[in-house]
């Protein structure tokens, strides 16, 4: 009985130690990138060989879109529809409507809400961010007012990631969480691995390339999950603008939402994320909450990105639960 009790001393000293050593190292960071990026790839390859982890590690898989049983119960025929949607319930992950959801298309800027979640997941708010000379070689929309070699609030370029799309924000938070712009592209496609998306692959921080950078509308569903569990990510995807402490004459920067349901003040909207590139047309991540019941939204390539995400969104409120 002493050499039982001896040996399971042993062992939950052990796993004591285990514990205290991952929260140790969560609460100090790594400023590492080829460590922050092997944990991700790891868990992809055991995903690959074993199926999805149990409990939170993967926290929202990909909604099942294949139609079995009835129809959806959100029934609107568009004349001229997006080349791919999906509305659905944010919590139970129900499929309310659907059009070609698993159709692999480019999707834009939608590629920062993935850049968001792994800033979220390697950073936190207190990191400073240096403007390199790469960020400011960026092309498209950018928060265009960067002080080269400054070091600004990680917080404050997450916000013009996510609210103006800036691309200069992507580029500068790509090298500061993995190093370069090349090792932080692959710890993206080994999240999306990990999260089990199965039609995305990422070739940029900021999806301003088309070639080699796309995902379909179920994928982006469940990122949209993911990115909403983030509170430091739903907090910055609903506003309408925010005013920040910056490094340039007047110390502040003034954001204005990029996202047509916010701009227009559809009621309960909560997000999330716009795109645009000729390859790609309109894309929308949208996510609105009315009485307790949260539902999203996924547009790709529409005609009209807002009207077709309200009437979508109506009638997903109208439905019965």
């Amino acid at each position: 009985m002493k050499r039982v009790a001896a040996a399971l001393l042993v062992v939950a000293i052990a796993v004591a130690a285990a514990a205290w050593l991952v929260t140790d190292s969560r609460r100090h960071g790594s400023d590492a990138a080829a460590q922050r990026a092997t944990v991700p790839r790891r868990l992809a390859q055991q995903t690959l060989a074993n199926g999805p982890p149990a409990g939170d590690v993967i926290a929202r898989q990909p909604l099942d879109v294949r139609l079995v049983g009835a129809a959806d119960p959100v029934v609107i025929p568009f004349k001229h529809p997006p080349r791919s949607g999906l509305l659905f319930d944010l919590d139970t992950g129900r499929v309310l409507w659907r059009h070609q959801p698993e159709r692999v298309l480019p999707i834009a800027s939608l590629t920062k809400m993935m850049t968001a979640l792994l800033v979220v997941e390697n950073s936190r708010p207190d990191y400073r961010v240096r403007v390199t000379k790469q960020a400011l070689a960026y092309e498209g929309s950018g928060l265009g007012v960067l002080p080269k070699g400054k070091l600004i609030r990680l917080e404050t370029m997450l916000n013009g990631l996510l609210i103006v799309s800036g691309n200069d924000a992507a580029i500068a938070l790509a090298q500061r969480i993995g190093g370069t712009v090349p090792k932080f592209v692959a710890m993206m496609n080994d999240k999306a691995l990990a999260l089990g998306l199965r039609c995305t692959r990422y070739a940029a921080p900021d999806g301003l390339t088309d070639r080699g950078n796309h995902s379909c509308a179920a994928d982006l569903a469940a990122l949209a999950r993911a990115v909403l569990d983030e509170p430091r990510l739903a907090r910055i995807v609903r506003r309408r603008s925010a005013i920040l402490p910056f490094p340039i004459k007047g110390h502040k920067l003034y954001l204005y939402s990029h996202n047509p349901l916010i701009r227009t003040g559809y009621r309960g909207v909560t997000g999330i994320k716009t795109g645009y590139t000729d390859a790609a047309g309109r894309c929308l991540v949208a996510s609105a909450t009315r009485n307790g019941r949260r539902l999203g939204v996924v547009l790709l390539n529409s005609p009209d990105t807002e009207r077709q995400a309200r009437k979508l969104l109506d009638a997903g409120f109208r439905a019965e639960r």
